[in-house]
C-alpha cells in the first residue's frame, strides 16, 4: 500500500495510510448510487455499509438491533427470579463494580425498582481495600440481610464469594471472561461466557443489565403487567458503553445514539448535574461521555469513596446531585495531578527498559491504584503496545493492563493466574486487571510478554494515521459535517473519519495557552478553514506549523461543528501535519 499523499514520516513521525482500492471503488459506487457527497460515501465503504442499507444504517432503528435478550444463556431465569423478588417484596442487593460501566448499572436497575415502587441496597467494594469483585466478608454480610444479591460487571470469575453469601440467591450480570466453569448461583449472564457464541461479546454490562430488563419487561407482558418505561434509562447505557470502551458497531451503535438523544432532554438529576459542573454547553456526544462525564463518574471509585459514581447516577433528587457532582468534579482534579506523578515515573522506567518490547510495563511503590489504568492507556498510546502498570503496597501490588487491537491481553492474564504468576488477574481483550507478588512480579512480566509476543505484539511498528480521504476547504461545510455524523456515533471499533487537506496555505497560527495552536488555513483562493491542535507544542507540530515561513503543508485531522456566540463554523481538529 503507498503512503497517502507521499508521507511516510509526517512530523509525529507517523506514515498516513490511505482507503485501499477495493474501499475507493465501493465508496464511488454508493455515491453513484446514492447521490450523498463522496466524503461521506468513504467513511460508508469503510464501515462495509452496502447501498441497499445505507438508509437504515444513517439511522439506526434499536427495534431493528436490540437482540432477543434470550439468546443469552440463564436470561430467562435471571429475570424471572429478578421478578419473583420484587413481586414478594424481598429484600434485593446490588453489588456493582466501582468504575462508570458498574455505576450506570446499578443505577439501572435502581431507578428500575424505584420506577415499580421497590428499594435496593447498593453495594460499591472499596478499590484500594477490598479491590475489584464481589469479596466474601462484603458478600456473607450482605447474603445475611437479602434475599437476592444482583452482581453487576462483576461476579463471573467470583466462585469463593458467590458461594460465602449461603443465606440469598445470586445473580451474576457481566460481560468479563469467563472461566472454565461457573460460579455456582442462580444465573450467570455473560456474553463473554466461554459458552455463548460471541455474538454479543461487544456489550457492556450496563447493556446486559439492559436486556435483562427487557426480559423482564416482557415476562410483566406475558403476565398482563406493564413495566417501568425502559428507552427513558438508555442514557445509562449509552454512557457506559462509551465510558467502557465498548466498540461501537452492532446494537451498541443504536443504544449509544438513541441514549445521547434521551441525555439531551436532560431529565436525570445526576447526569444534569455532572454535565453542568463540566461546562457542557452543547448537545452530549460520545467526546462528552468519553472525557468530560466519565471521567468524574470514576473519580470516586479511583480516589474517594466508590461508590459516590453510582449513587450520583441513581439519585432522583437534585440538590443531593449537584453536591455528588461538585464533590466527583474536586475529585477528578485531584485525580489528574496523582495521575501526572505517577505517568512521569512509569514513563521513565518504560523507556528504560525499551518501548520495542511485545509489553511495556513499570510498577512502583506506593502509585496509587486508582490510577494506574490510566497510565497504562498513555504508555499504550504512545508506544502502540500492550501496557501494565502496577501499584505496590508492601509485598503487594495491583496493576491494570491495556491492550492494542489484535492482541487478547485479557486471555494472557487469566493465563498467568492459572499458572500461579498471579494472585488474581482477568479483563477483557483491551483491559485487564492483576494482583501480583512482589517476589513474583519480573517472572510474571516475563511470562506475560512471551504470552503476547506469541500473539505479535513484538511486531507492531508505530501507529499509522489512517485517512478516509482528501477534501478542500471549500468543500468542509456544516451540511457535510452533519451527514458524516449521521454515520456515527464514533469511538471504540468505529473511529471518526480523518481526512487529509493537501498543499494548505497557512494563513494566521497563534499559540493558545501552554500547548494549543490555533490556524487558519487555505486552498491558495478564496476558501479557508479554522483549526485547533491541542497539545501541540508537546509534539514537533507546534513549533513547526508556528513556524511556517510561508511553506504550504498537508494537515490532517478529524471535523467538527465549533458552536461560539451562538454561531456555528467547520472547525478541524488537527492531528497531524507533513510538508507538502
Amino acid at each position: 500500500m503507498s503512503d497517502f499523499l507521499n508521507v511516510s514520516s509526517s512530523l509525529t513521525g507517523r506514515r498516513w495510510v490511505g482507503p485501499s482500492i477495493e474501499i475507493d471503488r465501493a465508496a464511488e459506487a454508493l455515491a453513484q448510487d446514492t447521490h450523498l457527497p463522496r466524503a461521506l460515501c468513504q467513511v460508508l465503504a469503510r464501515r462495509g455499509v452496502p447501498a441497499s442499507e445505507v438508509e437504515s444504517f444513517l439511522a439506526p432503528a434499536l427495534r431493528d438491533l436490540l437482540p432477543d435478550p434470550r439468546s443469552l444463556r440463564d436470561m430467562e431465569r435471571a429475570a424471572a427470579r429478578f421478578l419473583q423478588a420484587v413481586k414478594h417484596r424481598e429484600r434485593i442487593a446490588i453489588f456493582a463494580d466501582y468504575d462508570v460501566d458498574g455505576g450506570s448499572s446499578g443505577a439501572l436497575l435502581v431507578t428500575w425498582l424505584r420506577a415499580m415502587g421497590r428499594a435496593a441496597t447498593l453495594y460499591v467494594p472499596d478499590r484500594i481495600d477490598e479491590g475489584y469483585g464481589p469479596n466474601d466478608a462484603a458478600m456473607a454480610e450482605l447474603a445475611a440481610r437479602h434475599d437476592l444479591i444482583v452482581c453487576v460487571d462483576c461476579g463471573t470469575l467470583s466462585h469463593g464469594p458467590i458461594a460465602a453469601a449461603k443465606d440469598a440467591d445470586v445473580i451474576v450480570l457481566d460481560h468479563h471472561l469467563g472461566g472454565e466453569t461457573l460460579p455456582d448461583c442462580h444465573a450467570v449472564v455473560n456474553p463473554n461466557r466461554q459458552d455463548e457464541d460471541g455474538a454479543l461479546a461487544h456489550l457492556c454490562a450496563a447493556a446486559v443489565v439492559f436486556l435483562m430488563l427487557v426480559e423482564a419487561n416482557r415476562q410483566m407482558r406475558e403476565d398482563g403487567a406493564q413495566g417501568p418505561d425502559l428507552m427513558a434509562m438508555l442514557d445509562l447505557v449509552a454512557l457506559a458503553t462509551v465510558a467502557d470502551v465498548a466498540p461501537l458497531i452492532g446494537v451498541n451503535r443504536a443504544l449509544v445514539r438513541q441514549g445521547l438523544t434521551v441525555m439531551a432532554r436532560r431529565a436525570r438529576p445526576g447526569l444534569v448535574a455532572l454535565a453542568d459542573v463540566s461546562r457542557m454547553d452543547t448537545a452530549p456526544s460520545t467526546y462528552h461521555l468519553g472525557f468530560l462525564l466519565g471521567p468524574r463518574v470514576n473519580a470516586g471509585g479511583r480516589i474517594g469513596q466508590a461508590d459516590l459514581g453510582a449513587r450520583l447516577l441513581a439519585t432522583e433528587d437534585m440538590h443531593e446531585a449537584q453536591a455528588l457532582a461538585e464533590r466527583l468534579d474536586m475529585l477528578n482534579t485531584e485525580r489528574r495531578d496523582i495521575e501526572a506523578g505517577v505517568r512521569a515515573a512509569a514513563a521513565a522506567q518504560a523507556e528504560e527498559r525499551g518501548l520495542d518490547a511485545p509489553l511495556i510495563w513499570a510498577a512502583g511503590e506506593g502509585w496509587h491504584p486508582g490510577v494506574v489504568g490510566i497510565v497504562a492507556s498513555r504508555l499504550k498510546e504512545s508506544s502502540n503496545r500492550p501496557s501494565v502498570v502496577i501499584g505496590f503496597d508492601g509485598d503487594e501490588g495491583k496493576g491494570s493492563g491495556r491492550s492494542v487491537s489484535g492482541i487478547d491481553l485479557g486471555a494472557a492474564i487469566q493465563r498467568l493466574a492459572s499458572e500461579g504468576l498471579l494472585v488474581k488477574g482477568g479483563g477483557h481483550k483491551m483491559a485487564a486487571g492483576l494482583t501480583v507478588m512482589r517476589d513474583k512480579l519480573e517472572p510474571a512480566m516475563a511470562r506475560l510478554s512471551e504470552l503476547l509476543e506469541k500473539q505479535g505484539a513484538g511486531d507492531i511498528g508505530p501507529a499509522d494515521l489512517k485517512l478516509d480521504g482528501m477534501l478542500m476547504p471549500g468543500g468542509a461545510s456544516i451540511d457535510l459535517v452533519q451527514q458524516i455524523e449521521a454515520a456515527g456515533p464514533f469511538g471504540a471499533g468505529a473511529p471518526a473519519p480523518r481526512f487529509a487537506f493537501p498543499e494548505a496555505e497557512i494563513r494566521f497560527a497563534k499559540r493558545i495557552g501552554d500547548s494549543h495552536l490555533k490556524l487558519t488555513f487555505g486552498d491558495g483562493m478564496s476558501a479557508r478553514l479554522d483549526a485547533i491542535c491541542f497539545g501541540a507544542f508537546d509534539t514537533p507540530l507546534g513549533a513547526a506549523l508556528e513556524n511556517h515561513g510561508g511553506k504550504r503543508f498537508h494537515l490532517a485531522g478529524r471535523l467538527d461543528i465549533n458552536t461560539w456566540g451562538g454561531r456555528q463554523s467547520v472547525q478541524l481538529r488537527l492531528e497531524d501535519a507533513a510538508p507538502a
